[in-house]
């Protein structure tokens, strides 16, 4: 833009850093993955501009690759440095309140996973206000299929999705299992299954859907039983489903 003087304003833009908003923003938009060619054709580059800055956002963890098919999807490496600072947004400021009413009627620890990438990322936990509980560390990732969170998450997801990541996680056998195991917890709703780690820890993990009908998070309760335990597993099953479904209420509220 010409001032006064007929001089034209100096140009600060970066185009590279352009190109990577430009990305990040496309993938955040999208329910699936998109490959380069189809990233280069919504952003409006040549694949020769954008081949580098794939490179440089893949390596510093804001996108992730499925390599037998291409395609390139957002991480949630945004969502762990937002989560570097307070107030928490997003997800985790929509879930800590319903988390910690849950904690506090069932006297029992809770917290809220995502996947990442093929992990289980941890993003945010409620500690027991009892004397006694289980906790798990915020920024934690677990196996995807390996956990009740996990399979929580991958239960309430498209079956293309689903086989995505059953092809680079094992062999044809334990993949039907796997496949079996989800099935199960869609016609329940929920996960619930013995601690692997922990014994005497029974996990509760309910799904939290989101706007397109598929599970944003998983809200796992890592159930305590001991003589103390003010709450029978029933009980503490009500109160986990009623408060994943209020997150997802808040994440997709009725018109």
């Amino acid at each position: 833009m010409a001032g006064k003087s007929g001089a034209e304003a100096p140009d600060y833009s970066v185009p590279a850093l352009d190109k990577a908003f430009d990305i990040l923003e496309l993938l955040a938009s999208q329910k699936d993955g998109l490959n380069q060619g189809q990233i280069s054709e919504a952003v409006g580059r040549s694949i020769h501009q954008i081949y580098r800055v794939l490179q440089a956002l893949e390596r510093r963890g804001y996108i992730f690759r499925d390599r037998p098919a291409g395609l390139y999807f957002l991480s949630t490496r945004m969502f762990e440095l937002a989560h570097r600072h307070e107030p928490l947004r997003g997800l985790v400021q929509a879930a800590l309140p319903s988390m910690r009413r849950l904690s506090d009627a069932i006297q029992q620890s809770c917290n809220l996973g995502v996947h990442n990438a093929g992990r289980v990322l941890i993003l945010a936990q409620v500690e027991s206000p009892a004397s006694f509980g289980f906790r798990v560390r915020v920024g934690a990732q677990f196996p995807l299929f390996g956990t009740a969170t996990g399979r929580a998450l991958m239960a309430f997801q498209p079956a293309e999705r689903i086989k995505q990541w059953l092809q680079a996680d094992g062999s044809a056998e334990e993949n039907a299992g796997i496949q079996d195991a989800l099935a199960r917890i869609r016609a329940a709703s929920h996960e619930e299954v013995a601690d692997g780690l922990q014994a005497g820890v029974t996990d509760l993990a309910f799904p939290v859907i989101g706007p397109f009908g598929e599970a944003v998070a998983a809200l796992t309760v890592p159930y305590v039983a001991t003589t103390y335990s003010m709450l029978d597993l029933a009980t503490v099953r009500g109160h986990a489903a009623k408060a994943a479904a209020e997150i997802g209420m808040l994440l997709s509220p009725a018109p």
